[in-house]
């Protein structure tokens, strides 16, 4: 994953600092179901952290870059971030009432999201949430670039996607307390003339 890395020394805060409508929606669930403490795998630079640090949810992050933990701690995000893979997870032994990962399972392979998938609902709570948010395949970037497998590609090099649908996210989910999957476009809040980018929104609950 040195792409990542090179990419926030780059780039730095590429995606601007406005948090994500899935985090605003998804802290406002967990507001709702009372869920204090967040373990958010992929945190980057803390950009959807903030949103729930500031309604007094513990966070605790994962990340693969070290130059994305450094932003966050500049940006004044202040939560303790372990420095790692999501596929060397877990990286403790606690368990969260709510577990919330942006963007980031589509960036795995088949054996890499069930492992993650697996891991985070370990890491939950009895009655926990975890809310995943997933490109679909009403996606812009959907079947560009090279093909790798049904539904997988490399868009562009060093960048590899699975787009999701109803039928894959039943498939990868349905042993793990899925309560629903709602549609999510997320606007291009860094650069308005971009398109939004059509998500799935994946919310489990641990029984």
């Amino acid at each position: 994953m040195e792409f990542w890395e090179s990419s926030f020394i780059e780039k730095q805060m590429m995606w601007g600092y406005e948090p994500t409508d899935s985090a605003i929606l998804t802290k406002d669930f967990f507001l709702e179901k009372n869920v204090k403490d967040v373990l958010i795998p992929g945190i980057g630079y803390g950009r959807n952290a903030k949103v729930f640090l500031e309604n007094e949810i513990n966070v605790t992050g994962i990340e693969i870059s070290q130059t994305a933990i450094d932003l966050a701690k500049q940006n004044g995000v202040n939560c303790k971030i372990f420095h790692g893979s999501v596929s060397d997870m877990p990286y403790d032994n606690k368990q969260y009432d709510g577990i919330f990962s942006h963007a980031l399972l589509h960036l795995l392979n088949r054996e890499e999201r069930k492992k993650f998938i697996s891991d985070c609902y370990n890491q939950l709570k009895p009655n926990g949430y975890m809310v995943f948010t997933t490109v679909s395949k009403k996606a812009p970037m959907f079947g560009k670039g090279k093909q790798l497998a049904e539904d997988y590609f490399e868009i562009i090099e060093g960048v590899k996607m699975f787009f999701y649908d109803s039928a894959s996210i039943d498939e990868d989910f349905k042993n793990f307390g899925l309560v629903e999957a709602i549609e999510v476009d997320e606007p291009n809040k860094h650069s308005e003339n971009k398109s939004s980018i059509n998500f799935l929104m994946v919310k489990c609950q641990k029984k």
